[in-house]
C-alpha cells in the first residue's frame, strides 16, 4: 500500500500547487476527478481527449514528482432523471481518458434513478416497506444492472478493469450485499472504494467490510468521522441537518485521526494488508472545521507511520 491523494481536497489550490503539496507530505499516487459532479477544478475529460499534448503534459506534471495516477474519479449519478445522460457521458469520458493514460481504474458511484418517467430526482430507498416501494427498488436493480453491463463492457475495451464504486448511500450500492450484488450481476470489473467514514456514521465495521470483500477492494479512500453522542441520541444517525453546521449533527467528517484513534486505523490497514490489498490509500479531505491543506498534511503526518507500521511501502 502507498499513500495517496484525492486532489479535489484541495482544490481551491491549482493543479501544480496540489501536486507540490503531495509531493512534499509523502503522496506517491494521485486521485484525480476528471468527471461526474466534482467541480472539476484540476482536470476535465473532454478537453484532455482532445488535446495530446494537454494529456502528456499532466503525466509529466505528476511523474516528475516521483508520483503516479492511481485512478480517474468520475463519482457522480448516472441514473439522474435529468442528468443522468450526461453524467454517463462523463462517465464514458473519463473511461476513454484512463485508456489513453495507461490509468486501469476509475472511481465512481453507482447512481440511483427516480421513481419513474415523470421524476425530477432521485428516489434512494433503503427501506423494505410498503410493498410498492419494494417493487420499484427492484426495477430501479434491473436499470442499475442494465447501465453497469453496458459501462463496464465499454470499461474493458478501454483497457479499463477496476470501476471502483464508492460505498456511499444515498445509491443504489452503499454497502457490502449491495456491492456483491452489483459484483454478481456484472462481473469482476465490478469493485469497491472502501471509505471508512460513512461506515462509520452507519455503524458499519469497516474491518468486516474489508474482510467480506477480500480481492473486490479496488480502492480507499482515507476520511474520518466523529459521532457526537448527545446529537445521535436525539437524531439518531440519519441525520439531514446541513453539513456546513457541524456543531448540530450527529456526525461529522473529520481529518484522519480526528474521530478515530491510531489503533482503530493500524486494525484497518492490517485488515486491508491481510485481505491481499496493496493499492493506494487516498486522502479525500472534508473536514469543515479546518483549512483543507492544513488537514491533508495532518492527514498525511498521521497516517505515514502507520504505514511504515504495517510494512506498506511509504517514503523514508
Amino acid at each position: 500500500m502507498h499513500l495517496g491523494l484525492f486532489t479535489d481536497s484541495v482544490e481551491a489550490l491549482p493543479l501544480d500547487a496540489a501536486l507540490d503539496l503531495a509531493q512534499r507530505i509523502g503522496v506517491t499516487g494521485i486521485e484525480i476527478a476528471t468527471g461526474g459532479v466534482s467541480r472539476l477544478r484540476h482536470a476535465r475529460a473532454e478537453p484532455l481527449l482532445a488535446d495530446v499534448r494537454a494529456r502528456s503534459a499532466l503525466v509529466e506534471a505528476v511523474d516528475r514528482r516521483g508520483m503516479r495516477i492511481d485512478a480517474l474519479n468520475c463519482s457522480g449519478f448516472p441514473m439522474h432523471p435529468v442528468i443522468g445522460d450526461e453524467q454517463r457521458r462523463s462517465i464514458e469520458a473519463t473511461i476513454r481518458l484512463a485508456g489513453e493514460l495507461g490509468v486501469r481504474k476509475i472511481v465512481t458511484m453507482s447512481g440511483t434513478p427516480g421513481d419513474g418517467s415523470g421524476a425530477s430526482t432521485v428516489n434512494w430507498i433503503w427501506y423494505p416497506w410498503p410493498p410498492d416501494a419494494v417493487a420499484l427498488l427492484e426495477r430501479q436493480w434491473d436499470e442499475g444492472i442494465a447501465l453497469w453491463r453496458e459501462l463496464a463492457a465499454f470499461a474493458i475495451d478501454h483497457g479499463v478493469d477496476q470501476i471502483a464504486f464508492e460505498l456511499h448511500p444515498l445509491y443504489l450500492v452503499y454497502n457490502v450485499p449491495t456491492l456483491l450484488r452489483m459484483r454478481d450481476a456484472v462481473g469482476p470489473v465490478i469493485g469497491a472504494n472502501v471509505d471508512p467514514s460513512h461506515m462509520f456514521w452507519q455503524q458499519m465495521d469497516p474491518l468486516a467490510v474489508v474482510r467480506a470483500l477480500g480481492p473486490a477492494v479496488f480502492h480507499v479512500h482515507l476520511k474520518d468521522t466523529s459521532l457526537v453522542p448527545d446529537e445521535v441520541a436525539l437524531a439518531g444517525v440519519l441525520d439531514s441537518r446541513p453539513f456546513e453546521n457541524p456543531g448540530h449533527r450527529a456526525w461529522e467528517f473529520r481529518t484522519i485521526g480526528r474521530g478515530h484513534d491510531r489503533a482503530g486505523w493500524t486494525s484497518f490497514l492490517t485488515a486491508l494488508d491481510e485481505a491481499g490489498y496493496h493499492g493506494v490509500l487516498s486522502i479525500e479531505n472534508e473536514d469543515e472545521r479546518q483549512p483543507a491543506a492544513e488537514g491533508v498534511e495532518e492527514a498525511a503526518a498521521f497516517m505515514l507511520p502507520i504505514l511504515r507500521g504495517v510494512g506498506a511501502e511509504a517514503p523514508a
